[in-house]
């Protein structure tokens, strides 16, 4: 199948699925002779796992990634960089009855129809499980990052309808601080609550995440078809329950006038406002690229809905298994690593291969 890899330059691509024996990637392009601490990969891909608190999925994966190339004394060597990460968890039974059905809202009934065969366990191919492989691209692209002093915040903003209203650049300790991964602690708590009220009742919820990345150099993108916040979108839109993306003031700048919206510069180039996210011209300014992210809610849910057979009959079943009811908390570093994936990419582009 096409589609399985993602950049330019740097880039990404990911095999397996997610009832299958593992999960991994190739990276191609990654800069030479940057030093790597993999414990920092392990511990994004730990904020992205399953099971890691009450409110997300309880399949209990490790996600432990084991690097087979690339590195030499954990200093990057330029090279191709292929790793695996086990499937150590699978409850492929759980979805026997979707082997000839299929669900609602969910990629079962489009790529059986586009390719004639698919793995109905856990989604296969199609599945979110895929995300994990991005996590570690996207870890090691921040660790290449941290050499131009690039760094990013992102935290969820809002949880059905409780929203934080919000452009603040939040350390990781504030994000981290609760398992919503929203830096207010009082919105947290209640959007911890709306989600496992949610699940008791076996339905989902979607969610908003907003991410911030400071010190992007002047001049990344192009003006035509590689606007840098063209492939943001992309690359956000590629994530799994992605229905929208914004930059900026985003579809808030239809309320506006232009003399309002306009972000008036300073005499050093920086400007007094920051509508235009970052971007202008699909160019970074060097203001702070900002975004948001909306996920729609699950497709998977326990309640009974309507399925269809692949004869043609409809019927009501109440589908099993280990489901997350709102995937934003567990989505935090998937953004971020997508986001990092666009940046590291850019950056080469513009300049060479050599940080």
């Amino acid at each position: 199948m096409a589609g399985s890899s993602y950049g330019t330059l740097f880039k990404l691509t990911t095999f397996g699925e997610s009832h299958g024996a593992a999960i991994g990637g190739i990276i191609e392009g990654f800069p030479a002779n940057i030093p790597i601490d993999f414990a920092l990969i392990q511990n994004e891909l730990d904020r992205r796992r399953p099971g890691q608190s009450t409110i997300v999925s309880e399949r209990n994966e490790s996600d432990k990634v084991q690097f087979l190339s690339g590195f030499l004394n954990q200093i990057s060597t330029g090279t191709a960089i292929g790793f695996t990460i086990p499937n150590d968890n699978q409850k492929s039974n759980d979805y026997s009855v979707l082997e000839h059905s299929f669900r609602p809202s969910h990629a079962d009934f489009t790529y059986d129809k586009k390719y004639g065969i698919r793995d109905h366990k856990g989604g296969g191919r199609s599945s979110a499980r895929e995300t994990a492989c991005r996590v570690v691209a996207g870890a090691l692209a921040k660790q290449a990052l941290t050499k131009l002093n690039i760094e990013f915040s992102t935290y969820v903003i809002q949880v059905g309808s409780i929203q934080l209203t919000t452009d603040k650049f939040y350390s990781n300790t504030a994000i981290e601080s609760n398992p919503v991964r929203c830096p207010d602690d009082a919105l947290a708590e209640k959007m911890q609550a709306l989600i496992e009220q949610t699940k008791k009742v076996g339905d989902t919820l979607g969610g908003t995440i907003q991410c911030i990345i400071k010190n992007v150099p002047i001049g990344l993108g192009e003006p035509v078809f590689d606007k840098i916040h063209a492939e943001l979108g992309k690359a956000m839109l590629s994530i799994n329950a992605v229905k929208g993306f914004e930059i900026g003031s985003g579809f808030s700048a239809v309320t506006m006038l232009g003399s309002d919206h306009n972000d008036l510069f300073n005499a050093d180039g920086t400007t007094q406002t920051n509508y235009s996210g970052g971007v202008q011209g699909g160019i970074s300014n060097g203001m702070p690229i900002l975004f948001r992210v909306a996920f729609k809610p699950v497709a998977t849910i326990l309640k009974k809905q309507s399925l269809l057979g692949k004869d043609g009959q409809l019927d009501e079943v109440a589908i099993s298994g280990r489901h997350d009811a709102c995937v934003v908390p567990r989505a935090v570093p998937i953004v971020e690593a997508m986001a990092s994936i666009v940046i590291l990419d850019f950056y080469l582009r513009n300049k060479s291969v050599h940080l």
